[in-house]
């Protein structure tokens, strides 16, 4: 049951199913729409931009559906924003997928492509699917974030080839995959975004989603 008139808006620019993320927010009593249509971003409470894909397609649909400013604006105004692995990245500067690609710039740094090879010479298996433990970035506290009360080394579900590299202080949490450690996900202000998927990580995925929702007053 909707416990809460507050619109929360998915962002559809055609990459990715949007199902499981809308499935997953309604199931914690949000009130959801997915929606392409770029007037109706200011008049949300909360908007989030899930994905899976090309960092240079997801780009230019952006760019097609007059997204791109609405959505700038939107976490510019400091409103909530959840962004999910491709919507992680795309809030970087740029990205090095297929060459130099132009990102939102919303976060300072890059996205990078993990090494073929691991630190002993040995095949890194990329992308990385699966299951991998995020752990507290140097620094950084849980508590009043959206992974508050999850434990030091909780598994979260993980599908991507490309990880991000922040160049301002928004790390959260880092995964080491095969030896390289990375940021797994961000937070500033209102703004919080995460690499793996937690709509695909159990209960503990959730939780996530319902700590999100709770912090900014969504229900």
């Amino acid at each position: 049951m909707i416990s809460s008139q507050k619109k929360v808006l998915i962002i559809d620019y055609k990459l990715g199913n949007l199902f499981s993320v809308h499935q997953a927010l309604t199931n914690i009593g949000l009130n959801v729409n997915i929606t392409s249509n770029a007037d109706e971003i200011e008049f949300a409470d909360a908007i989030v931009l899930p994905g899976v894909g090309a960092f240079n397609d997801a780009m230019n649909n952006l760019d097609d559906l007059k997204l791109i400013n609405p959505i700038k604006k939107f976490i510019e105004s400091d409103k909530p924003f959840l962004g999910i692995c491709l919507g992680l990245q795309l809030l970087f500067s740029e990205s090095e997928e297929f060459g130099q690609s132009k990102g939102l710039g919303i976060v300072k740094g890059k996205v990078k492509r993990f090494n073929n090879f691991n630190v002993n010479g040995e095949t890194r298996k990329v992308p990385q699917i699966g299951w991998n433990q995020i752990k507290k970035s140097v620094g950084r506290t849980w508590e009043n974030t959206p992974l508050n009360g999850l434990k030091e080394g909780e598994f979260m579900y993980f599908v991507h080839s490309f990880y991000v590299l922040p160049e301002e202080p928004v790390s959260l949490s880092q995964t080491n995959y095969d030896g390289h450690n990375y940021v797994s996900s961000i937070q500033r202000n209102k703004l919080f975004a995460c690499q793996f998927h937690p709509e695909k990580s159990a209960m503990e995925g959730l939780k996530i989603y319902d700590n999100w929702a709770k912090l900014n007053n969504l229900k």
